[in-house]
């Protein structure tokens, strides 16, 4: 008998549930949830898990069982709600909104709630479900008429929190907590949808300019900084060339002047032996002879001393003038080594200024004889 009642009892206390087709495709179901129906009181009563029974007696509010086994008294006491304690969600049905630069939004979501105080929500309220629906349009849409269009979509995570806040605070006196809300889809008239589109690709457009401009004035960056390395290279090349043609110029110059220096070293040394200034006097005049052979061959003007055909006096002439020289510079020479030795400068300079004096008087009346 009890076992019947059970049973009986489980089927009661149910939830009922009821399965419709979708209007838009007749393959689709969406699942509605009814309110529980009340258990009839068999004086032992099993109560499930996360499930409150209110109970009254003759018609005022007695207790709350829990879950699990409880007597009631028959006919006096009898199941007047049945409140379940699980986080429930709640479809928002779909609304229009108005934001704050006035456009129209057809927008609805998904509550998540949950009873903490079966007796406030048994009879503070006479729909508790019905009730936290309509207080979730209406805060859906206080909230959506403090922000733009853009910011909608932007702060979608701060207008869920807003929504909540808003909810717990009406919410409270019910005994229902509003856990979360979600937005579950946005719709927007066609004219500011296709807006919004072109705003998209004119945004686009832009970063896709804005991206080749930038890749263009790279590529030029790129070309200037390789033209200028380039002509960086070339003048330190250019550089290096001009260094080392001048270094072997220089070279070219210190062989040629060693190579006189040696060739001079040697007449000079050669002009020191016997018989060395008739040689020299013969070489003097075979060039004397030779230049006058070279005459009129590049030009037709023609400058010429009086005594062309005297080569005697040519190369005594030549001679003379080698001597001087050769005289001078010896000169020179003495006298740079008195004064680096400090011995008699004043005596010394005055003795060979007295011998430089009688060579030239002497070399310049060698011509005239």
């Amino acid at each position: 008998m009890f076992s019947h009642r059970r049973v009986i009892s489980s089927l009661l206390k149910s939830p009922v549930l009821k399965i419709s087709p979708a209007p838009s495709s007749p393959h689709v179901y969406t699942q509605c949830r009814t309110r529980y129906t009340t258990p009839l009181n068999t004086v032992i009563m099993f109560v499930p898990q996360q499930e409150a029974w209110i109970v009254e007696r003759m018609g005022k509010f007695h207790r709350i069982l829990e879950p699990g086994l409880n007597v009631l008294l028959p006919i006096v006491d009898s199941v007047k709600y049945v409140q379940s304690l699980k986080e429930i969600a709640i479809d928002i049905p779909k609304q229009s909104a108005i934001t704050a630069d006035n456009v129209t939004l057809n927008i609805d979501g998904v509550l998540y709630l949950r009873i903490l105080d079966p007796y406030r929500a048994s009879y503070g309220v006479e729909d508790p479900e019905f009730a936290i629906t309509q207080l979730a349009q209406t805060t859906m849409r206080s909230e959506l008429g403090k922000i733009t269009l853009d910011n909608v979509f932007r702060e979608r995570e701060n207008l869920n929190v807003g929504i909540v806040e808003s909810i717990n605070k009406a919410s409270e006196a019910w005994g229902i907590t509003c856990l979360r809300y979600e937005i579950r889809d946005i719709k927007l008239p066609p004219r500011v949808q296709e807006a919004m589109q072109m705003q998209v690709e004119a945004e686009r457009k832009k970063r896709a300019a804005i991206l080749e401009s930038e890749g263009v004035r790279e590529a030029d960056i790129n070309v200037a900084e390789g033209q200028r390395r380039s002509r960086i290279l070339a003048s330190e090349a250019e550089r290096l060339e001009q260094i080392n043609k001048a270094s072997g110029e220089a070279q070219a110059l210190l062989s040629i002047a060693e190579a006189r220096a040696k060739g001079i070293t040697i007449v000079a040394q050669a002009l020191n032996q016997k018989e060395g200034r008739d040689a020299a006097s013969l070489r003097i005049a075979e060039q004397y002879i030779d230049a006058f052979h070279q005459l009129a061959q590049k030009s037709n003007t023609l400058i010429l001393p009086n005594n062309v055909g005297d080569i005697p006096s040519a190369v005594t002439q030549a001679m003379a003038i080698y001597g001087t020289i050769s005289k001078h510079q010896t000169l020179k020479t003495n006298q740079n080594r008195r004064d680096s030795s400090q011995t008699g400068p004043t005596m010394f300079l005055e003795r060979d200024d007295a011998e430089y004096n009688s060579d030239r008087d002497d070399d310049d009346v060698k011509p005239n004889k």
